[in-house]
């Protein structure tokens, strides 16, 4: 015996059907429970496909950002099929908004295609980019802090020592006093058009030697000392 049974109804009554003798109007709670039985279909679930949707176009447009070398590792192993390569380097060379709106769609119909662990590798990939940059702006603030505090605090060269013993003490002590001898003081005026000094070739330099030490100590899991901390 079939389940709906069509039931002919004046068109002054709602639209709907009979199951085992109780009426089911059509958009009710009980016809989207029923159709989803049957189908495996219903309103939450095409909210779940339009959400994949929405995240596979949000991956795709920050693969577009993804170093040249870090996409290629991705095509050797078969993660970035060819069409989705050529349609982000096509994004890349596109400056017109509205252009680059249509192609970052088709770059989504593109993702929405990929098998889940093509989609897992290019998180990955995108993870570990986002986290050397994130490294690397850390590096830079640490050594713009420990520069400062050599050339504004006479203390902290014994606690830069104490904690990068391997450090040129004697190349430190003469950079820092070059640099103190040569530094600029900014002009007010200037700062308010946005124009800083160009500092000397011994500030530049101890930045450089700062930078260095504190990337190998980072290299090799050594724990860094904060500017502030004594």
């Amino acid at each position: 015996m079939s389940l709906y049974c069509p039931r002919i109804m004046s068109r002054k009554h709602a639209k709907g059907y009979f199951v085992k003798g109780q009426f089911v109007a059509e958009g009710s709670e009980l016809d989207l429970a029923l159709k989803r039985e049957l189908k495996g279909s219903d309103s939450a679930s095409k909210t779940d496909l339009k959400r994949e949707s929405a995240e596979r176009q949000a991956l795709g447009e920050r693969l577009c950002t993804l170093r040249a070398e870090s996409m290629q590792q991705l095509v050797t192993a078969g993660h970035v099929p060819e069409p989705l390569l050529e349609a982000i380097r096509e994004a890349q060379k596109i400056t017109d908004f509205e252009g680059l709106r249509r192609q970052m769609q088709f770059i989504g119909k593109r993702m929405r295609s990929l098998e889940p662990e093509q989609v897992t590798a290019i998180e990955e990939a995108l993870r570990v980019q986002h986290s050397g940059s994130a490294a690397q702006t850390l590096l830079l603030h640490q050594t713009e802090q420990w520069r400062d505090r050599l050339l504004q605090d006479d203390q902290a060269m014994s606690e830069w020592l104490r904690a990068y013993p391997d450090s040129d003490s004697q190349q430190l002590r003469a950079l820092i006093r070059q640099a103190r001898k040569d530094r600029k003081e900014p002009d007010a005026r200037a700062l308010s058009q946005g124009n800083w000094p160009r500092q000397s070739r011994a500030y530049r330099e101890l930045f450089q030697l700062l930078r260095t030490q504190l990337a190998a100590a980072s290299s090799t899991d050594q724990p860094h000392l904060h500017p502030h901390d004594s």
